[in-house]
């Protein structure tokens, strides 16, 4: 059976670069490492490692796959330990918020600093993500709360509206001569290289709002999709094209926002699983929220 230290082992070697790396942050031997990564790799029947000279390793296939399960193992060990240490008459420990970029988590920053001023031990973690990657956290127990648009998709899950929206628009340069327009319509854009997050792309008509707006999407033309904005709004800097999100997303003084034509705005609701038991410090954090 897979023990959580021979994992931490595998971690280790692939964030130093090498067993002996490894070993040497670790404080153990390179023998000691290299019979533990050995065992694992009997126990799964798979190649983790391919050893190059020099000592370097490169990934497998398989070795690539229990990357990414061992750090979601790594990761809930750590997050239940933590919440087991602060379970104490002194309310401390961690929550843990995941949420698409927004100007609505301000909402999340004020219940935090106003906790903060009588509990300051309580830390906060904040995971930034697309719906489906932040649920995906959610349903693993990797986060305690996500903060999305849709919550009737959500149906395993309690939710609280948020007191603000996000409005829907066009971040484009400040020079563009639509910059000059009040709003922005779909007749605007309809031929013009348009940035759209790929969520927007992949869910149906039926549960989203923007793809409602926009229509059918084979009229468009769209030259490049998103995870996040940050990277995306460089493109839309450089002139390649017209950026469709939310406002408030960037402070750049060369980019400027017009809303949609007609107006579309999006609620935000915070959201839990209904089973879920929280650490006191997360539980405090809803109870401020709900107050």
């Amino acid at each position: 059976m897979m023990e959580i230290r021979v994992l931490r082992y595998f971690l280790a070697i692939i964030k130093e670069g090498g067993i002996t790396q490894a070993a040497n942050s670790l404080h153990l031997t390179q023998p000691t490492i290299s019979r533990q990564i050995k065992e694992l790799e009997e126990e799964l029947g798979k190649q983790l490692f391919i050893r190059h000279k020099k000592g370097q390793i490169e990934l497998t296939q398989e070795g690539l796959l229990l990357q990414n399960r061992a750090e979601e193992i790594i990761a809930m060990v750590d997050k239940t330990e933590n919440d087991f240490r602060y379970l104490t008459d002194i309310i401390e420990g961690d929550v843990y918020i995941g949420g698409a970029e927004s100007h609505i988590f301000r909402h999340i920053a004020i219940i935090a600093k106003q906790l903060q001023e009588k509990y300051p031990n309580v830390r906060y973690h904040l995971s930034s993500g697309n719906a489906e990657d932040i649920t995906s956290l959610l349903d693993k127990g990797l986060l305690d709360f996500a903060l999305i648009v849709h919550p009737r998709q959500l149906p395993h899950y309690h939710y609280q509206k948020l007191p603000s929206q996000d409005i829907w628009g066009v971040i484009l340069p400040t020079t563009d001569p639509l910059a000059q327009k009040d709003s922005i319509t779909l007749e605007d854009i309809q031929h013009l290289p348009l940035i759209l997050s790929r969520q927007a792309l992949t869910k149906t008509q039926s549960d989203n709002q923007l793809v409602n707006w926009l229509g059918d999407l084979n009229q468009l033309n769209i030259i490049t999709t998103f995870n996040l904005s940050y990277n995306a709004l460089f493109m839309v800097e450089e002139g390649l094209g017209y950026l469709i999100g939310f406002d408030q997303l960037t402070y750049n003084p060369n980019l400027t926002f017009r809303p949609l034509e007609p107006l579309l705005t999006s609620d935000h609701y915070l959201v839990w699983k209904k089973d879920k038991v929280f650490s006191a410090a997360a539980q405090l954090f809803l109870e401020k929220l709900q107050g």
